[in-house]
Order: structure tokens, then C-alpha cells, then sequence
């Protein structure tokens, strides 16, 4: 995994691993109260940083502050959707559409934008009510270590998530801190880069690595003097670049066996976090862009293959194509003075081949074997006796 920025070094924490944990609880009401007065503290003491995913870049970027909101009807209720006008990873768009379409957020039908304070605020509200009722005393600690946890990795949530992918199951990855908000909010969490079982040479070449030991594995036994070892650095970096997208056609067999009916999950490819749902035996990414913001018909887009040539499909799973892209009045201009100079330029294209079919001239596409062929139709006027070749015998 990359090293923190200097600025995710000096970020404070409100309770991290290793950190003294806070003094036990009498009851599940005092685990509470003090997991809300360090959410309601969270703004002052932590500061908002871009974190990255298992393979992007660290990238300072100011993070998306207002979302629109997508209203679609999804089991018979009016029911928000959040959506993105950057393509960026933000694990917080997934998680609030998993809760809405759960049913667990509820937003006033009147809102047409939400804040991104207003997101954090019901999704801390989430982690609140998810606490058991009855929590056994040896757990208390733990439990209430792994809320603080969550609640100080918020912030990051609007930008991205340090995840580290297994190669080995759809639910393999390696455990960090960020992982806990999923646990809490019981959101199952996925991914689709898998090895394939019917190719050994990269099974031993990866092994049971997780993606940051195979790029460091890769970078080592790459400059090794044993020949064998070298190979099988470069079976193992042939497979990364050969599965960019972070999806392989067996962990997508994998995710349609493994998902539940029915049960919204997320999913992390291609360094984004998505919105999946699987509905007879066929799965659905949901559809964030905001460009798609007006319309009704695109709501969910099929999850087929690696290559991402899925179909449209609207609220109740129903396929339906986007309508075409309207234009502006002076695209619709330009666009017919372009179709007409086409046309124009067609017509003069077939005048000119008309007057040169009566005029005689040989046309240049093909004028070789026109020419060929006119001096085969010309007539002799030579005397000369023909040659035995020209000849025929009867």
C-alpha cells in the first residue's frame, strides 16, 4: 500500500488502533453518547484528506461539497438516489445508496441537492442506531473501539478508502481500520479481481499475495539473478496489467454466485466503489452519473462483462436505452451544414462520373484497368498478318 501523505501523517485521530482504548461502558446508552459527541466533534478534529485506493495515485483534490439528487420509484416508494458529476471514487456515494435503498436514510421529497455535512450527519445517525441491544461485557471494549474508528475515517469517505484486494475470493481483503464503516453498517463489501484456477502459472506466481505484497514481491524478484524467479515476476505483472480494470471474467462468475438476492452490496473496481444489486441471477450497477440526472429511464446498468459493455435499465430492471443526446441550436446548425456539405460534395462526386462516362475519359478510381480494357475494345488498323497467337483454330 502507498505511504501516507505528509498531510495523512499529521492528521489527528480521535481513536485509532493501538490507542488506549476509552474506559468501559456501563450500558449500550453510554457506548452511544460517546461515540455521538466524537462524531459531533469530528469536523473540528480531523482534517479532510484525499486517501487512495489499493492502485491510484495520491492526488490532492477538492472534494465534491453539494450532490444532486436523483428521485427514482423503487419498491413502490419515492426513494433518493445521490449522484456524482466527478469520476471519482467517493466510497460515501455507494454507502448512502446502499442505506437509501435499504430504506435507512429517508430524505423530504421537496430536495432536489444535499449537502455533503448533511450525508455524514445521517450516515453517523446509521452507526448510531446499529448498535446490538444486547452487547456481551467482553465485547463492549471492542465494539466500542471499532465505532470510535469508524467515525474518525469518515471524513475520508468523500474522497477514497484505502483498500488492499486479495486475489483469492470476492471477499477477500486485507483488514484495514476504513473496512470497519462496512462491518457497522452491515454493507457487504466485494470485488471481482480474481486469478484464474485454470491458469497455474499464475496461481503460483501470485499466490495468496494481496495486491500490495505482489507489486512489492514484483519489484524485488525482478532484479533477482535466478532466471526462474525473474519469470515469475513477469507472469505476475503481465497479470496486473492484463486485469487493469481490477475485474476478470472468473471473479464476475464469483460475484453472481456469491451475491444475495436482492440485498444492495458494494463493490470496488477500477479504484471506484459502486453500487450493486443482483436480481434474477443478473447484476446491476447502479447509475451515479449525474449526466443521467433527468433521466427517469436510467437507473440501474447491467454488470456482464470485464469489458463494460453493459445495458441501460430503469427502476424496475426493465432495459431501455438513454435517449439520444439533445443539441443546443447552434450544434443542430452546424451539424446540418456538415450533412449538407456531404451531400453536396456526393452529388458533384456522381456529376463528375456521369460527364466522364460521356465524354470518354477513364475515371481515376480503377483508370488502370479501364484503360487496359479500352485498348482491348480498339479495332486493329495495322496490315500486318496476325501472330500465331492471335490465331484461332478451328
Amino acid at each position: 500500500m502507498e505511504q501516507p501523505s505528509a498531510q495523512q501523517q499529521e492528521q489527528p485521530k480521535l481513536a485509532g488502533r493501538g490507542a488506549e482504548a476509552a474506559p468501559a461502558a456501563e450500558d449500550n446508552q453510554s457506548a452511544a453518547a460517546t461515540a455521538e459527541a466524537q462524531m459531533d466533534s469530528r469536523t473540528e478534529t480531523t482534517t479532510t484528506t484525499t486517501a487512495t485506493s489499493c492502485t491510484s495515485p495520491s492526488v490532492e483534490q477538492p472534494p465534491q461539497s453539494v450532490y444532486h439528487i436523483k428521485w427514482v420509484r423503487w419498491n413502490n416508494q419515492k426513494t433518493p438516489i445521490i449522484t456524482q458529476n466527478e469520476n471519482g471514487p467517493c466510497p460515501l456515494i455507494a454507502i448512502i445508496n446502499v442505506l437509501t435503498l435499504k430504506g435507512l436514510i429517508k430524505l423530504p421529497h421537496t430536495l432536489d441537492v444535499v449537502t455533503v455535512e448533511q450525508l455524514m450527519e445521517h450516515l453517523g445517525d446509521c452507526i448510531l442506531s446499529s448498535i446490538p441491544k444486547d452487547i456481551p461485557e467482553s465485547a463492549q471494549l471492542n465494539y466500542e473501539q471499532n465505532m470510535h474508528d469508524a467515525i474518525a475515517i469518515l471524513p475520508k469517505l468523500q474522497t477514497g478508502l484505502d483498500v488492499n484486494v486479495r486475489f483469492t475470493g470476492v471477499k477477500d481483503f486485507e483488514y484495514t481500520p476504513e473496512c470497519i464503516v462496512f462491518d457497522l453498517l452491515r454493507i457487504p463489501l466485494y470485488h471481482g479481481w480474481l486469478l484464474d484456477p485454470e491458469c497455474p502459472e499464475v496461481l503460483a506466481a501470485v499466490g495468496n499475495c494481496s495486491y500490495n505484497q505482489l507489486v512489492e514481491r514484483i519489484i524485488n524478484n525482478k532484479s533477482s539473478t535466478k532466471p526462474e524467479v525473474v519469470t515469475e515476476a513477469l507472469i505476475a505483472e503481465a497479470f496486473l496489467e492484463r486485469t487493469a480494470s481490477q475485474l476478470t471474467y472468473h471473479g464476475l462468475c464469483e460475484l453472481n454466485s456469491t451475491l444475495a438476492e436482492e440485498e444492495p452490496c458494494v463493490l470496488f473496481r477500477n479504484n471506484h466503489f459502486i453500487t450493486l444489486y443482483k436480481r434474477k441471477d443478473r447484476m446491476y450497477q447502479l447509475v451515479t452519473d449525474q449526466g443521467f440526472l433527468n433521466e427517469a429511464d436510467v437507473v440501474w446498468e447491467t454488470l456482464i462483462n470485464c469489458e463494460g459493455d453493459g445495458q441501460f435499465a430503469d427502476s424496475e430492471f426493465a432495459i431501455n436505452p438513454p435517449k439520444p443526446r439533445c443539441l443546443t441550436t447552434e450544434q443542430q446548425i452546424d451539424q446540418d451544414e456538415e450533412l449538407a456539405k456531404q451531400l453536396q460534395e456526393e452529388e458533384n462526386h456522381r456529376a463528375a462520373s456521369r460527364s466522364s462516362v460521356r465524354s470518354g475519359t477513364p475515371q481515376a478510381a480503377g483508370g488502370a484497368a479501364s484503360t487496359q480494357q479500352q485498348q482491348q475494345q480498339q479495332p486493329r488498323h495495322n496490315n500486318s498478318p496476325p501472330s500465331k497467337k492471335d490465331c484461332t483454330i478451328l
